[in-house]
């Protein structure tokens, strides 16, 4: 993955490409202003930069302060930065001190003097520093000061539809709609979860299944229902469909996420996998037996073997 480190450990360099933002999902309009600053960094042979901050600037300020579901945790977003080709992902915590810097401290002292800094790459509306203040304007008074130079880069729609986070994560959250997701984010939506002991009634009934804890607690999950997933554990794909929801069954009153990996018989409690979600199955419900259940069950397996077989 790209170099995932604090702005206290980051060596500095003078000849860096930098982008700022929040990049939650590291979506295709992102995507659009990461490609640009790697190939500015080709050019100048300079080090590729992606500041971020950590936790979510809008848990901290703003009037309706409140926690935010991430699309990707910082080792996630590390992870995708790398197959785009940054090499830093530099993480800034975000408190109430730290908000308070006006746009142009925060480049001249966190930017310019702790990270370097010889192009600033920033998206058309991208606003930073206290109250949002700073600008491209802020910026292209700044450059010719500090001796780096600005490019912007432009609005990105698919369709009618403006590319943001917050449309990605509704489409996940309240709709289920995977394959929406997948096409804003330019890849399927990705969950990494930690393998943990459940009830075995997956096991009993022959569809055995990995009790998952999400890694990043606040991790957008998807809505409640069945799902045609691929599931990676140490390093290797296995097709798989995953469960989110009670169990209403088994009269289950906690949410749970359930994994049933294909072909799959290893133990692998203790590990953490990383869940790649195609499409929504259908919604959860209850079942009047346990042999309604495995039926339908089994018909949810032929599904995703179908929609993988589309995809592959």
């Amino acid at each position: 993955m790209a170099k995932l480190v604090y702005l206290k450990d980051i060596e500095h360099n003078s000849n860096t490409v930098v982008t700022v933002g929040t990049f939650d999902g590291v979506h295709e309009g992102h995507r659009a202003l990461m490609e640009t600053v790697v190939k500015k960094a080709q050019q100048r042979n300079a080090r590729s930069v992606v500041v971020t901050f950590d936790p979510h600037p809008r848990t901290i300020i703003g009037s309706n302060k409140k926690s935010i579901r991430l699309l990707t945790s910082l080792k996630e977003r590390a992870e995708i930065l790398e197959s785009i080709g940054i090499d830093v992902l530099c993480v800034i915590p975000f408190n109430r001190d730290f908000s308070l810097l006006s746009s142009e401290e925060f480049v001249k002292d966190e930017i310019y003097k702790k990270i370097g800094i010889s192009e600033f790459v920033i998206g058309y509306d991208h606003h930073f520093g206290k109250d949002r203040s700073g600008t491209i304007d802020t910026l292209e008074k700044l450059g010719p000061e500090l001796g780096f130079d600005v490019l912007v880069v432009s609005k990105r729609e698919m369709g009618e539809l403006t590319i943001s986070s917050t449309v990605i994560r509704n489409a996940i959250q309240e709709e289920g709609d995977m394959q929406k997701a997948a096409k804003l984010l330019g890849r399927p939506y990705i969950l990494n979860g930690l393998v943990i002991h459940g009830d075995e009634r997956g096991r009993k009934i022959g569809f055995p299944t990995a009790n998952l804890q999400a890694e990043e607690l606040n991790k957008v999950v998807p809505k409640n229902g069945i799902y045609a997933v691929l599931v990676r554990v140490d390093g290797v794909w296995f097709k798989g469909m995953m469960n989110i929801g009670i169990r209403p069954t088994f009269n289950g009153e906690t949410k749970s996420l359930e994994v049933n990996i294909f072909n799959f018989s290893d133990s692998i409690y203790g590990k953490t996998v990383q869940v790649r979600f195609f499409d929504r199955i259908r919604d959860e419900k209850r079942f009047n037996s346990v042999d309604e259940l495995k039926a339908q069950l089994a018909m949810d397996k032929m599904k995703s073997e179908l929609i993988f077989s589309k995809n592959y």
